[in-house]
């Protein structure tokens, strides 16, 4: 019998709001949303053995915990896992139910989400069909409950065999990219079945995750009962702001009866600011209550102000009866900028009329099983991406629409979001059927997300229009043959009518995207030209481009580009034996998705690096290498403002421990990836870049004030001695970008060797380094590297060590890591030049004598197997 725990609620009690109660495991009728959560047992359909479930979980997650299955991470176990989604599953709890909540006039089951086909019976009585994971279920179930004991069971059909129902009797083949593969699962026959199933598409294999294929009850399943009315939704609207007042609606969706009166209040960080009473009248009720924030404090973006929330709610009372909706708002404006210029087609957003650079990264899931993503390893997550100096993040479209936690942490830390609906790389059915199902899906999860602060846009989809459409058909309508004709009326239909109709009706202030890349609907960015949308590039990686390409092949908003590294050695070993270490070995190629992978990041590798000593050392140097990428690509996107106003490289975070292209790892390690995309993203960056032979100073402001100073120049000996310099005023404009210098790469060096110096660039005010920046005139594997001696002090603080750390000669990039032990640096690959100390604060419980044994500072010179 399930074990009813209280929780906060939305909805309130008879006669008192936001509260619900738990007495002796028995629903009573002054309970109005208990969640049924535990006493739940499942199966594989057709055993005779019940096992212990965790609601909200999933399949695989209870195989686990019950120890039926392997841990699926660990060497090739996954492999040995791909029978679990060819079979049905079934769970099932029971509850009681006392005699007086039966008196209410209405009880619903609410499901807020079952993946995904799933037929759900209440005491026998079929209630429920579901078919799509991204959906909210209501059902009324006052005729199908009784007094006492009550049964619950969800049956789950396989969504591969419900997936080849539908691929055969399509009639005419979608294509499908980048899931599905043969290699991730033994799907009968190979048939890509994942369009036809609404639920993640990384769950079934991408080039960076496993296949994975769950079922089950994957957000809560909750009671709910009240008389006469209830407050279904409250939308919170913003009309205008000024200094002096922000003009807001509060619209409320009141589900009524009968004929009758209720009155509706809103109130402002718990104040009262407008009430009134309205009249009910059967089936759904709209009701607008204008209200002002006077003064109103901004929500700004991270790096420009304060993400200032204001506590909304809105209260539905009748009679006895409470019902009370609350939202957390930030006032501002975030506008989508499409205007025809002297460049071509702007695109940039504005946040409170300010044009804003976007800097900030793709994000996926953190995990292929949903659940068992703590609300602390996202506050991690998206701490991170606030530490790093992001604005934005992108959630692509082929993991899931986010729980709340995660849009409230970005409302909280002032990172925008650029939200894709669920479609990526696949070509998906248009039949009225299918795009039914997905017009509900728009519906509630605009509606779920639409009061929040931080999000910036609607995408229809991600590489749909630009992998699978040739303009010349989509534009002008020529060439079309039979079948691409009907694929591509039902991307028309999915993507230009039936996403933005939701968007429109639902969230009509929030500007929509069809697809990502696009130069706008039916337009592929890099057949109209760069200049009017936004752009993938996978030139570096895919096609093996020159990384320098990354300096010209530039868009006006660049939402996805990206190089792969392997984790650290520390996360290798959560799913390898030492006997896997190696490029070549079958765990570690399992554990590298991308087909190109391992060969793209050799061929990258050795262009720049000599051949790494060992396994180690290539993990190390690797990482090294896609750092060094990533802030090379970021620096030219900031050098090419106003034309190019935003960078998402891809991708933040991983689902599993694996070769990608994440800057921090599934257990949320920071690659070199991170600390250097953290600094490539300070809002003042000084950028040297050479370009025909002559060295150029950018700077890059992301403040709203001019900022005076003066460059200053150093040319150094690797052991330290300077041979040239020179100081430059300046000054940098407001939220901007300026070269301030530019000097010939002969005049500067003056014939001494360019494998043996380096440039130290500076940026001062009033005396202070504000920006910094080292400028290396040969590729690594072209320099001189001396071998150093750093010496490294530790001094303790509070919550771990300031660590100090100084060098005889150049240490390139120091890496400092504490082996298997726990700690975080918040500086780490950095390089070390002689006669300047760096002080990094170490994050540890270590004691110093531990930490002395563990600690240890690697340099590049050490890397390389042959010698210099």
């Amino acid at each position: 019998m399930v074990s009813l725990t209280a929780s906060v609620i939305a909805m309130g009690l008879v006669g008192e709001a936001n509260a619900m109660g738990r007495v002796g495991g028995v629903i009573d009728q002054s309970i109005v949303e208990p969640s049924l959560s535990s006493g739940w047992q499942f199966r594989q359909a057709g055993s005779d053995e019940w096992l212990p479930a965790t609601v909200p979980g999933c399949n695989h997650l209870d195989l686990l915990a019950n120890k039926k299955i392997p841990d699926p991470f660990w060497r090739m176990n996954e492999a040995d896992l791909q029978w679990i989604d060819k079979e049905d599953w079934e769970y099932k709890t029971s509850f009681e139910v006392a005699p007086g909540l039966l008196k209410k006039e209405h009880i619903e089951l609410h499901f807020a989400g079952l993946d995904t086909y799933a037929e759900v019976s209440l005491n026998g009585s079929v209630i429920l069909s579901a078919d799509n994971m991204f959906r909210e279920w209501d059902v009324d179930v006052k005729n199908q409950l009784k007094a006492g004991q009550n049964e619950l069971h969800v049956f789950f059909r396989s969504p591969i065999v419900e997936g080849i129902k539908k691929h055969d009797a399509l009639g005419y083949a979608l294509r499908v990219g980048n899931n599905d593969r043969a290699e991730h699962g033994n799907v009968p026959g190979n048939k890509k079945v994942s369009v036809f199933t609404r639920k993640p598409g990384y769950h079934f294999g991408w080039d960076w995750g496993p296949r994975l294929v769950s079922s089950g009850i994957w957000r809560p399943i909750t009671l709910k009962a009240w008389d006469q009315a209830q407050l279904r939704d409250l939308r919170i609207v913003q009309n205008s702001q000024s200094e002096k007042r922000a003009s807001l609606s509060a619209f409320y969706e009141v589900e009524s009866a009968a004929e009758g009166t209720a009155d509706l209040v809103v109130r402002m960080d718990g104040n009262v600011t407008v009430e009134t009473t309205v009249k009910l009248k059967p089936g759904t009720n709209s009701y607008r209550l204008d209200f002002e924030i006077k003064n109103p404090e901004l929500w700004w973006c991270n790096g420009l102000g304060d993400p200032h929330l204001y506590q909304i709610s809105g209260t539905l009372k009748q009679g006895k009866q409470t019902f009370s909706l609350s939202h957390r708002i930030g006032i501002r404006t975030v506008e989508l900028v499409r205007e025809k210029d002297d460049m071509g087609t702007s695109f940039y957003f504005k946040v409170n009329g300010v044009p804003i650079f976007m800097k900030g990264a793709n994000y996926i899931p953190n995990d292929i099983f949903i659940t068992r993503v703590s609300d602390e390893k996202y506050r991690k997550v998206i701490q991170t991406a606030a530490d790093s100096n992001f604005n934005m993040l992108r959630v692509w479209g082929g993991g899931f629409y986010e729980n709340d936690i995660f849009y409230d942490l970005c409302d909280e830390m002032g990172i925008l979001v650029w939200q894709d609906f669920m479609f990526a790389c696949n070509l998906f059915p248009g039949d009225g059927a299918f795009l039914e199902n997905v017009r509900q899906e728009a519906i509630d999860n605009v509606k779920r997300l639409r009061n929040h602060s931080c999000i910036a846009m609607w995408c229809g989809n991600n590489e749909i229009l630009v992998s699978n459409f040739k303009e010349a058909e989509v534009v002008k309508g020529e060439n079309f043959k039979p079948q691409e004709k009907q694929l591509w009326e039902d991307y028309d239909s999915l993507f230009h009518k039936v996403l933005p109709s939701v968007v429109k009706a639902e969230d009509p202030g929030r500007f929509y995207w069809s697809s990502s890349p696009s130069a706008g609907p039916g337009l592929v960015s890099r057949t109209v030209g760069l200049e009017h949308g936004d752009e993938h590039y996978w030139g570096v990686w895919h096609q093996k481009k020159p990384y320098e390409t990354y300096s010209t092949y530039i868009a006006r908003f660049m939402s996805e580009y990206g190089f792969q590294s392997f984790p650290e050695l520390r996360t290798i070993k959560e799913f390898a034996l030492p006997e896997d270490y190696g490029l070549t070995t079958d765990v570690m190629n399992h554990h590298q998705r991308s087909p190109v992978g391992n060969k793209a990041i050799e061929h990258y590798l050795l262009q720049s690096y000599r051949q790494p000593k060992d396994f180690e050392a290539f993990l190390y140097v690797g990482q090294v290498l896609q750092a060094e990428l990533i802030k090379y690509a970021i620096e030219a996107h900031r050098r090419a403002m106003p034309f190019c106003m935003g960078t998402l490289y891809w991708q933040l975070n991983d689902c599993w421990p694996v070769a990608s292209w994440s800057s921090m790892d599934s257990s949320l390690r920071w690659k070199a990836e991170q600390y250097f995309v953290k600094k490539a993203f300070e809002p003042l960056l000084l950028s040297p870049f050479e370009k025909e032979g002559i060295l150029e100073f950018h700077l890059v402001n992301d403040a709203l004030l001019t900022r005076p100073g003066k460059l200053r120049l150093q040319l150094l000996d690797f052991d330290g001695k300077v041979l040239w310099k020179k100081s430059v005023d300046g000054e940098i404009l407001a939220n901007g970008e300026k070269t301030v210098f530019s000097i010939p790469r002969s005049e500067l060096l003056q014939g001494q060797d360019d494998q043996k110096v380096v440039l130290l660039a500076e940026w001062v005010e009033s005396d202070a380094v504000q920006a910094d920046a080292l400028f290396y005139f040969r590729r690594v594997k072209d320099l001189s590297l001396p071998k150093p001696n750093v010496d490294v002090a530790f001094a303790p603080v509070e919550d771990g060590f300031d660590i100090t750390l100084k060098t005889d000669r150049l240490a390139k990039n120091c890496y400092l890591t504490l082996g298997d032990d726990d700690g975080f640096f918040e500086d780490n690959y950095f390089d070390l030049l002689p006669g300047k100390e760096v002080a990094v604060h170490l994050k540890t419980k270590l004691d110093r004598e531990s930490l002395k044994r563990v600690f240890v500072c690697r340099t590049l010179d050490g890397a390389f197997e042959t010698k210099q």
